[in-house]
């Protein structure tokens, strides 16, 4: 029982505890680790002053007369980026020129906090080409546990939870595809790994890009993206919402654009409404990158900057990139804003501090002492994982006659050909790796001194023709520039893209030269390192193999070099479609998705399809079942499928779920993905598949009852190597 002293000091203000009478063991009681996470905010709320309010919609919510020590916002989509990286060796001194290492074997140093180095993953869409929910999250447990080792800031602004519905999106690298179901569950994965197992405390925080349907880069800052309510809910949101309800992210950013014609960063109906009251998200949401300012100069909403910080605020925007404390001491001020509404703004930023541990004691937090020893990015366990993702991210394309892999004791002489062949190329959310391994290198150190290797860039056609000629294997490295080598928004090709620009066109600028290499040697392997899907219908029609992988990651030569030469089995798979043309494409600014865009509404036969990728092996699936003959509209099912390597190599499948709705009362999609599942299979082995799907995943939006509904109706279940390739069909009675 508390003391009269404790119950007086509690009233106010202070918190007594312990044996002894009037002993005080905390000065106020948010510093009590015991006492709800409600109950310590507030407290926090009630002692601060207006002014420490204001100052705390920054990004760092740190209120020093109270002893509340915040940490601040970091970027970091594919590594934490400590600071921008270099490139590899062959580009020192160029565009991005910075602290990265020097190529093979010359890693970086750097202790803690020192040199701006960590680990460094393929580019998002990369990551997500692995379709590997789980070395997703091993890739993120690792940023966040590099972000505690260099204890800077502990709030990372990654994933990108936006959905590439079209392939000219500047910004397509930086998602995890076109569907919302995968996107979602790559999001899941990626923010439990950020943040940690520990059922108290955060390792790190996940902050989600860029809410909502934030997928136009030209216009980004003054168009607005209009959808229906069902597209809304059934779409665009779908990755945000399963962010927040099955994987805890704690925050997100609103992004540039309208949606429906209403600003997103001043939103009430979407940020609050339904973020915060209906999704259940108590943490950061924080503004774009002068995104208040924009609504007044750009977007023309409100008259000034005390009106938009106003509106800004009462949406329940509690970080300000900009920290624009000017308007909002203002909007106070006039009337525009009460501090309740800055309470409510900011409420969310001391429960994330509180998550993370910063305002309680190390005692009890496993991530509050920074990991010590060896920088994490030096150590072979981090390098393998960067290896790792990096190899089950590349896509075989096309393998015709089996060219690839190929064989190291046969080889004699290779030219590696080309632009991509000997750099390794980072975007604006890389992080600054200890080494980086090009193509060239990786290739290089596979085969050894006994094996003849060449190099040309491509900068003469008719040079790449001759060092092509004079090789047994000629491998071709061509793609894309992450910043396009440019200013920013500024691009000499229209076929490439990035943040400020979107593409105009989806032809690879360097096909010229792969026909020119094939014409001197038909042995050709094409490897298209790209941040976004390109229309090479001539190289599909021609070049016996091509892979696709994605920049940036550390390992990327070393990777390349284990799937070139049958050390690694490719079991990557494409998370968009890819076009044969334009011709195929609806209209840019066009966000009803049924208009022809992503596989499930897409009219055209494309160059590639969602979910398409080879493998060295060869599959057979049979014997499709189900735990049960229906499926109850508040149940779940486990569908099961054999699946056989026919092959005499071990490799691994994707094993791909879609549903078709026979007889639904509403428009459905012709095909959604509601499963997948990465597995190993051994040479002649048959292992089955269970792919679990709870019925909640068939639910349509109720437009009149304003509520997900599962109906009753019939469901064809398609399982197989992609969304073109089903294997099995089974159908299902949803009942009620």
């Amino acid at each position: 029982m508390k003391t009269l002293t404790g119950f007086v000091g509690c009233l106010l203000g202070l918190c007594v505890t312990g044996t002894a009478l009037g002993q005080a063991k905390f000065q106020y009681p948010f510093q009590d680790p015991g006492l709800p996470i409600d109950q310590r905010v507030e407290n926090i709320l009630k002692l601060m002053t207006p002014a420490e309010k204001i100052a705390c919609l920054g990004t760092n919510p740190t209120v020093q007369r109270l002893g509340i020590k915040g940490t601040g916002q970091m970027e970091g989509l594919h590594g934490a980026q400590f600071s921008r990286p270099g490139q590899s060796q062959a580009q020192a001194g160029g565009p991005n020129a910075g602290p990265a290492g020097n190529g093979a074997g010359n890693p970086g140093t750097g202790g803690r906090g020192g040199g701006g180095f960590s680990t460094t993953f393929p580019q998002q869409i990369g990551m997500g080409e692995t379709w590997d929910a789980d070395v997703v999250s091993q890739a993120a447990d690792i940023m966040g546990h590099e972000m505690r080792f260099v204890g800077r800031s502990l709030v990372l602004r990654g994933p990108n939870a936006d959905l590439g519905r079209d392939p000219r999106w500047g910004r397509t690298e930086e998602c995890f595809g076109e569907d919302p179901f995968f996107n979602g569950s790559m999001v899941v994965a990626f923010s439990k790994g950020l943040q940690g197992k520990d059922p108290k405390y955060l390792q790190a925080a996940t902050l989600m890009k860029h809410f909502l349907a934030n997928s136009n880069e030209n216009t980004r800052t003054t168009s607005s993206s209009n959808f229906d309510e069902r597209l809304f809910r059934e779409y665009y949101s779908v990755p945000f919402r399963l962010g927040i309800q099955e994987g805890n992210a704690q925050a997100f950013m609103a992004s540039y654009n309208k949606v429906n014609n209403v600003p997103m960063t001043a939103n009430t109906a979407l940020l609050d409404g339904v973020a915060r009251k209906e999704w259940g998200l108590d943490g950061i949401i924080c503004t774009d990158g002068g995104a208040t300012g924009l609504m007044v100069t750009a977007q023309k909403s409100y008259p000034d900057n005390e009106h938009a910080s106003a509106a800004t605020i009462k949406a329940t925007i509690g970080q300000f990139l900009d920290n624009d404390r000017a308007s909002a001491t203002k909007a106070l001020a006039d009337g525009l804003i009460t501090e309740s509404d800055l309470d409510n703004a900011i409420r969310g930023d001391f429960k994330v501090m509180i998550r993370l541990g910063m305002l309680d004691p190390p005692d009890n937090n496993p991530y509050a002492k920074p990991p010590q020893g060896q920088a994490p990015w030096l150590t072979d366990a981090n390098k393998a994982v960067a290896r790792l993702v990096t190899q089950k991210s590349m896509v075989l394309l096309k393998n015709d006659k089996n060219l690839l892999p190929l064989d190291k004791t046969a080889v004699k002489t290779v030219a590696v050909i080309g632009t991509k062949a000997n750099i390794v190329l980072y975007d604006w959310y890389s992080s600054g790796p200890a080494y980086a391994v090009t193509p060239l290198e990786g290739i290089k150190a596979k085969l050894g001194a006994g094996v003849n290797v060449s190099y040309t860039a491509s900068t003469d056609a008719d040079a790449a023709a001759a060092a092509a000629r004079a090789a047994d294997i000629a491998i071709v490295c061509v793609g894309n520039h992450p910043t396009c080598n440019a200013p920013w928004a500024k691009s000499e090709s229209p076929n490439e893209g990035k943040e400020s620009m979107d593409r105009k066109g989806i032809t690879l600028d360097e096909e010229p030269l792969v026909q020119k290499v094939f014409a001197a040697n038909p042995k050709t392997v094409v490897v298209l390192i790209s941040s976004f899907p390109y229309a090479i219908n001539w190289t599909q029609a021609n070049v016996p193999a091509i892979l696709h992988m994605t920049h940036s990651s550390q390992e990327e030569g070393t990777a390349l070099a284990d799937v070139l030469f049958g050390d690694y089995n490719p079991a990557g798979r494409l998370v968009q479609t890819w076009p044969k043309s334009l011709d195929q494409l609806p209209d840019f600014m066009d966000y009803d998705i049924r208009h022809g865009r992503t596989y499930m509404y897409f009219k055209a036969e494309p160059l590639y399809h969602f979910g398409y990728g080879l493998s060295y092996s060869s599959f057979e699936y049979a014997n499709l079942r189900t735990s049960t003959p229906g499926l109850k509209a508040d149940g779940s099912i486990n569908v099961t499928v054999d699946v056989r390597n026919t092959s005499k190599r071990d490799g691994e499948e994707v094993v791909q779920l879609y549903v078709k709705h026979l007889n639904s009362a509403v428009d459905r999609p012709g095909q959604e993905l509601k499963g997948f599942a990465r597995v190993a299979i051994k040479a002649g082995e048959t292992r089955p598949v269970t792919i679990p799907m709870a019925a909640e995943r068939l639910a349509f939006w109720d437009v009149k009852a304003h509520k997900f509904v599962v109906e009753a109706d019939k469901v064809e279940l398609q399982v197989g190597a992609s969304s073109a390739d089903i294997r099995a069909r089974q159908v299902i009675s949803v009942t009620p």
